[in-house]
């Protein structure tokens, strides 16, 4: 398979200013339009966003976009919200009319209210989304969905170097056809941080994480080849702030690199998820 083909763009930065490398702040409605004309020249079909990422949904609507895969993702901000008022407010802001993929940004919402997947299950019927699921972040969400008998049609989940949490979950669910998007390659940056600048939190990698930048020439397209790789990985979503950065991270995909060296350090789940980093 072309790797390329394995390839998702993530959106975030189009609506919000996002990842602790950023040096960029939010990209430019102009530098947005350049990345999705770039994505589309090099084989790029699926674009990665949420209702929760600020403007994000209403830039990518700008844009021509319904030649992608378009994947997003609803989080209710109060119990009197439905799932379909959401999506008719996403589709309106992305200026197309159906979804290839619509996952719950907070799992335990569905968890705690299985109503919520049977009206998944309806708009799914309806036509307006071709696959539901979850974006999860930690353990116990997926094992809370699973125990209820929830059978999702495509799942994302955080995937790099240093966080191997969920592959038991995400091999299990490939083999009963579920497509399996992973985020957060790059640690939203953690691994190209000057490591002088990191506080004492992330201690405990410091070392690894220099080790990599002083050895691996390429660290970027090493981490993304590190995902890209595995076969019960389908898309590995990325984000960029720049279409130069785009265009580097594209290039170096198809190079013959080195595999990177096995991490053997259990790394603890408070670095693994950004969230709960000191602010």
């Amino acid at each position: 398979m072309n790797s390329i083909n394995k390839i998702g763009l993530g959106t975030v930065q189009f609506g919000i200013p996002y990842g602790i490398s950023n040096k960029y702040g939010q990209t430019s409605e102009l530098e947005v339009s350049s990345i999705l004309k770039k994505a589309r020249e090099v084989g790029i079909n699926t674009l990665d966003t949420a209702n929760a990422y600020g403007a994000s949904e209403r830039v990518l609507g700008q844009n021509k976009i319904a030649d992608f895969k378009i994947v997003s993702k609803f989080l209710r901000q109060h119990p009197s919200q439905t799932i379909s008022d959401i999506l008719k407010e996403s589709l309106t802001n992305l200026n197309i009319t159906a979804l290839y993929g619509y996952m719950a940004h907070r799992p335990m919402d569905v968890v705690e209210n299985p109503i919520l997947w049977n009206e998944l299950n309806r708009l799914k019927q309806n036509g307006i989304i071709q696959k539901i699921g979850f974006s999860f972040n930690e353990i116990f969400e997926i094992e809370e969905v699973l125990k209820l008998g929830f059978t999702p049609d495509i799942i994302q989940v955080p995937y790099n170097y240093f966080d191997n949490r969920f592959e038991k979950y995400m091999q299990e669910l490939k083999s009963k056809g579920c497509e399996i998007h992973t985020r957060s390659a790059f640690l939203q940056g953690l691994f190209f941080v000057e490591i002088n600048g990191l506080s004492s939190f992330f201690d405990e990698i410091k070392p690894i994480i220099e080790g990599l930048q002083k050895t691996i020439e390429d660290l970027p397209t090493a981490l993304l080849q590190f995902c890209i790789n595995k076969p019960f990985i389908d898309k590995v979503i990325f984000g960029v702030n720049t279409i130069d950065q785009f265009k580097s991270n594209i290039q170096g995909i198809s190079k013959n690199l080195s595999p990177l060296p096995i991490n053997t350090k259990k790394i603890n789940e408070s670095i693994l998820i950004p969230s709960k980093w000191p602010k």
